[in-house]
């Protein structure tokens, strides 16, 4: 082991720094990962990287710090390095952090995304987005369906959410909705893997995406990574598809990495069209012809349907959307706005003043969310705490614009709605089009070198 380590400290989210340790620095004897730092998630600074996962290298683990104790510990620790390894940010913020750690005397980087991409045996069809909350959900569902219906095995895997005991989550599989409770899925992680597992497609996620990518390998024709808060895919992909979101336009050439996405991309589908405005997709259109003009572009809507549309109408309503695109995401409104305005709701109630502990917090630390309520749900408290929170609003009516059905997880003591959506293309080319020439040229033996 070399005497003069190098000294770092990555900074993450629990996700992709979770990744770059493991495929770039667990086993590299000349350097020294001497803690993470935590952001964006919550509950997950003061807790260890198990040794477990950390390695022979690092047999008592590695300690998880809030981020607000970087400076500090650049200087306690004499750090060479710190490494940015978390994303939805925009450049601003991430140059504001290599400023600090610059200043403090330690080098700032990130990590290209070719060096932490896994190689896969089988085929990768990645989709990712540019931010949180484009649609990529609904595209990666109508990825997996496309494929399905050309007889293709396909299994998914899904951008890491471990909020749990990170030993036990090293490699994860769900393929029943009983796997989602045996394994105590936050709402986040139900959001995500439910809707596969209602279509037959088996999940994997967890924390070692080498170890994960080999078991799904055993059982895939095709690998569906389902990338996650517009990060890089931790696969090379031989299909790289990419979700731009013109209710945001511009945010596709200054958020972190959802840039680099953009350049990746061998297919780019402009989702909401039918809700945005033609202006904002004219700008979409331009930032791709410029910046990658060989990518495929599909037009796509994401139109919505809400089951029992009249009992809105007149009603004041509770909008409940999803968590992440609220909160990091930035996004002002949701599906369930959308809904509640087009079936003639009276009035959006304000949650904020009856919410409680961890909810009230998430206010604090995104007080631009307004009128909506997240689903936050990271843990059993803050489940509890959303449940108090929509019991407690004095509303007619709770709008439901999750991915899946919350009554399943909290009890909800009113009248409720859901909202769904779901990718709907316009015009050629379309999803079937790309990928009926990607089977084509899988037969055919091509994979991306």
């Amino acid at each position: 082991m070399a005497r003069n380590r190098k000294k770092i400290i990555i900074m993450g989210a629990a996700g992709r720094d979770f990744h770059n340790f493991n495929v770039l620095y667990r086993d590299n004897r000349n350097v020294e990962v001497v803690a993470f730092t935590a952001a964006q998630i919550p509950d997950i600074e003061g807790r260890r990287y198990p040794a477990k996962l950390a390695g022979k290298l690092y047999p008592k683990g590695i300690p998880i710090h809030e981020e607000a104790k970087l400076l500090d510990l650049i200087k306690k620790h004499g750090v060479d390095e710190v490494v940015f390894s978390y994303s939805d940010v925009p450049y601003q913020y991430v140059m504001e952090r290599a400023a600090y750690v610059m200043t403090a005397g330690a080098r700032f980087s990130v990590e290209s995304g070719d060096a932490t991409m896994v190689r896969s045996k089988k085929p990768v069809v990645a989709v990712c987005a540019v931010r949180t909350g484009c649609g990529k959900s609904q595209t990666t569902r109508k990825v997996a369906e496309v494929l399905q219906s050309m007889g293709k095995k396909v299994v998914a895997i899904r951008h890491p959410m471990p909020y749990g005991d990170l030993a036990k989550q090293a490699c994860q599989r769900f393929a029943t909705l009983a796997d989602l409770d045996k394994n105590k899925c936050t709402i986040e992680e139900r959001e995500e893997y439910e809707p596969h597992i209602n279509r037959g497609i088996v999940v994997y996620a967890g924390v070692d995406y080498e170890m994960i990518v080999r078991q799904a390998e055993k059982e895939a024709d095709i690998i569906l990574w389902d990338g996650g808060n517009n990060d890089m895919s931790f696969y090379k992909a031989d299909l790289y598809i990419t979700v731009v979101d013109p209710h945001r336009p511009g945010h596709e050439l200054s958020y972190y990495p959802g840039q680099n996405n953009l350049l990746l991309a061998d297919v780019i589908v402009i989702n909401k069209i039918d809700s945005a405005d033609p202006d904002g997709v004219a700008e979409v259109r331009e930032n791709i012809a410029a910046y990658n003009p060989g990518a495929t572009v599909i037009d796509a809507a994401s139109p919505l349907a809400v089951d029992k549309p009249e009992r809105i109408r007149g009603k004041k309503v509770l909008v409940v959307e999803d968590g992440p695109t609220l909160t990091h995401g930035e996004m002002a409104y949701g599906a369930g706005v959308v809904a509640a305005q087009k079936y003639g709701a009276a009035e959006l109630v304000d949650p904020r003043p009856y919410t409680v502990k961890s909810i009230s917090e998430t206010y604090e630390k995104y007080p631009e969310i307004g009128v909506l309520l997240p689903a936050m749900g990271y843990g059993d408290q803050q489940v509890r705490d959303l449940e108090t929170t929509i019991n407690r609003t004095r509303c007619d009516l709770v709008v439901v614009a999750t991915p899946i059905d919350l009554t399943r997880i909290i009890n909800i003591k009113k009248p409720s709605v859901r909202v769904y959506y779901n990718l709907q293309e316009i015009g050629s080319p379309d999803l079937t089009d790309v990928l009926g020439d990607f089977v084509a040229g899988m037969k055919k033996g091509k994979k991306k070198k």
